[in-house]
């Protein structure tokens, strides 16, 4: 009996200092890693959640606020209501929104602590609109990833413009345009860079 005790102990011991040891390495690595795998890990982490937006479009005033993420997968009918709203809404054209996008704008909010609505300047875009607009400012891109549903411009009252940019870098899911005088940030899933 106390050689069946003090290896009991010794492994009681031996097992704090491995769950010591694992916690400090895990602290560690996550000082380290780069704030890409640290958003990832929080969508990963963020599974068993409900994920809810709240959009509205002021050109044509029309807002959703549901959730479009539930019990392990996408809701479609929600799906289709946010390609809705992020149409090309001068052309009348629909096209599937990116889910990292939905998700980004997910996280954005969960990192400003805000469930209000983002404005939506400019969702899809057909290759026609954005050759329009285009030829009204050369801001904007000539293969914008607008055409792909993969960006959206956006702004959301109530916050200031240079926090929301912020909070979209920090998710560093893809590329981040500021624009001040135009009064919005432009939030896409490609590459990870900044303007």
């Amino acid at each position: 009996m106390v050689d069946s005790r003090r290896g009991s102990g010794r492994e009681a011991t031996g097992f704090c200092r491995r769950s010591f040891m694992k916690v400090m390495a895990a602290s560690v690595i996550v000082g380290l890693t780069p704030k890409r795998v640290l958003a990832g890990t929080y969508q990963l982490m963020q599974r068993g959640k409900e994920r809810a937006l709240a959009l509205y479009n002021p050109h044509t005033g029309e807002s959703l606020k549901a959730v479009y993420w539930a019990e392990g997968g996408y809701v479609p009918g929600v799906l289709n209501e946010v390609n809705y709203l992020l149409r090309d809404y001068r052309a009348g054209e629909i096209k599937p929104i990116s889910l990292r996008l939905l998700d980004t704008l997910y996280g954005m909010n969960h990192h400003l602590e805000s469930d209000g609505p983002f404005h939506i300047i400019s969702g899809y875009r057909t290759p026609k609109t954005n050759a329009l607009l285009r030829k009204r400012s050369k801001a904007v891109a000539n293969k914008s990833l607008h055409m792909e549903g993969k960006a959206v411009d956006i702004r959301l009252p109530g916050c200031e413009l240079k926090a929301l940019r912020r909070a979209a870098m920090e998710m560093q899911m893809g590329g981040v345009g500021y624009y001040p005088k135009s009064c919005f940030v432009h939030v896409d899933v490609g590459d990870v860079r900044y303007w």
